[in-house]
């Protein structure tokens, strides 16, 4: 039986259900499969020539394949290098080669996670790929410079499928939810503009990751108007939550913290004493105080960092009650010292867009061409090597296209 063929009909997941079997609704990847395109037109033309499909999961590399099954003639061959091997494959090239000869059709052969071979046993598909025994389509995750072979790669193709963008996951999401045939648009839901936008964060470039989480919501739900609160209801990681046994623990180091944040050495020294009388760990003050002084003295005085850890570094050797001479030290310098959290304030900025867009695609002028496939992609194309401007200063752009001009760091200006 043909591995696409629907035997399970109606059970499968939404996002195996929702796949695209026309260019019609393959969202996302236009630049390289959109109308006219070269490799659009060899498919829909039946004359595919061996390609490596690299990119992300849930970018369309199967999608893509089964869409070739689809319009192709030749005999569409599946095959996933994670699940199979040598002696398997030995068994399709001799079919392929049958097929071939008496049938004169061509065998198109599609290695889900080619990567999963090791080199050696990619040798396996050289001579056939080259005399047009069969027709190769391999997907991987990751980069064809280090994971396929170079003599099999000089006879494919490329071709890099990017994550999906907002746009695109956007039809994604709306085709999933119309789709009364194999969608859920029998049960009538509708996410208003802030859920979706938060389902669409979520997925993080993947339809796959969007499509399943667009399930779960739909289904664990009873209401037809689904709200972002419900998204981040159902989606959110639980917080780890501390011991409460331990609260005044916790509302002690919160005094001694915001007394030295508040410049107060008076404040900082009363809740210490009360620490170093309660018996707490001189371990745990002084790690307290390494994280302090980058989080909330940071570049208004870089040196604080350097005492926190040489107050923690002494408590290791010293020891108490000594060391609690070190800790009065280190807490009434941090107290004292002037204040400035745009350090941490700029990371907390990166981190929410970090979260919100996903790891977003590295410019190509700031990637390494380490190979001749990545220079020919673009990696280095443009990049200004600083130490070749005067005061080894240069201006280009660091941040992906989409946070392209954004500003984490804001120092504080003081008077002087």
């Amino acid at each position: 039986m043909d591995l696409f063929e629907e035997n399970t009909k109606g059970m499968e997941p939404l996002a195996e259900r929702m796949r695209p079997r026309d260019f019609t609704d393959f969202y996302g990847q236009e630049d390289v499969v959109g109308e006219g395109k070269p490799l659009r037109l060899a498919i829909e033309n039946d004359d595919l020539r061996s390609v490596i499909l690299w990119g992300p999961p849930g970018t369309g590399k199967t999608t893509l394949a089964r869409i070739v099954a689809e319009k192709t003639k030749a005999f569409f061959q599946p095959f996933s290098a994670a699940t199979s091997g040598v002696p398997e494959l030995r068994k399709i090239i001799e079919q392929a080669t049958k097929r071939l000869k008496f049938e004169k059709r061509k065998t198109i052969l599609f290695v889900d996670e080619i990567h999963r071979f090791n080199k050696a046993q990619q040798d396996s598909f050289l001579p056939y790929v080259e005399n047009g025994t069969i027709i190769l389509i391999g997907a991987t995750t990751e980069n064809p410079s280090f994971e396929i072979n170079s003599p099999l790669l000089s006879r494919s193709l490329v071709v890099v499928l990017k994550p999906l963008d907002d746009s695109a996951l956007e039809k994604v999401v709306d085709r999933a939810l119309n789709d009364k045939a194999l969608g859920l648009g029998k049960r009538g839901a509708r996410l208003d503009a802030a859920a979706k936008e938060a389902i669409i964060g979520f997925a993080d470039g993947d339809a796959r990751v969007g499509l399943n989480a667009l399930e779960f919501i739909v289904l664990s739900s009873n209401e037809k108007k689904i709200t972002k609160a419900r998204v981040l209801e159902a989606l959110q990681k639980k917080a780890i939550r501390y011991d409460q046994k331990g609260e005044e623990h916790y509302n002690v180091i919160s005094a001694f913290i915001k007394s030295m944040r508040d410049s107060d050495p008076d404040g900082a020294l009363y809740w210490l004493a009360c620490m170093i009388e309660g018996g707490e760990d001189p371990r745990f003050i002084a790690r307290r105080m390494i994280i302090f002084a980058s989080e909330d003295i940071g570049m208004a005085l870089p040196t604080a960092l350097v005492v926190a850890i040489a107050v923690a570094q002494a408590v290791e050797h010293v020891g108490m009650p000594e060391a609690q001479i070190n800790l009065a030290h280190g807490a009434t310098y941090l107290a004292s010292a002037p204040k400035s959290n745009a350090s941490y304030k700029g990371l907390l900025a990166a981190l929410a867009d970090a979260k919100e867009f996903g790891a977003l695609p590295v410019p190509l002028h700031l990637r390494n061409a380490v190979t001749k496939l990545m220079k020919d992609l673009g990696y280095h194309k443009g990049y200004k090597y600083a130490h070749d401007y005067e005061n080894s200063k240069v201006v280009q752009e660091h941040l992906p296209e989409k946070l392209k001009g954004k500003k984490y760091y804001k120092p504080p200006r003081r008077n002087k």
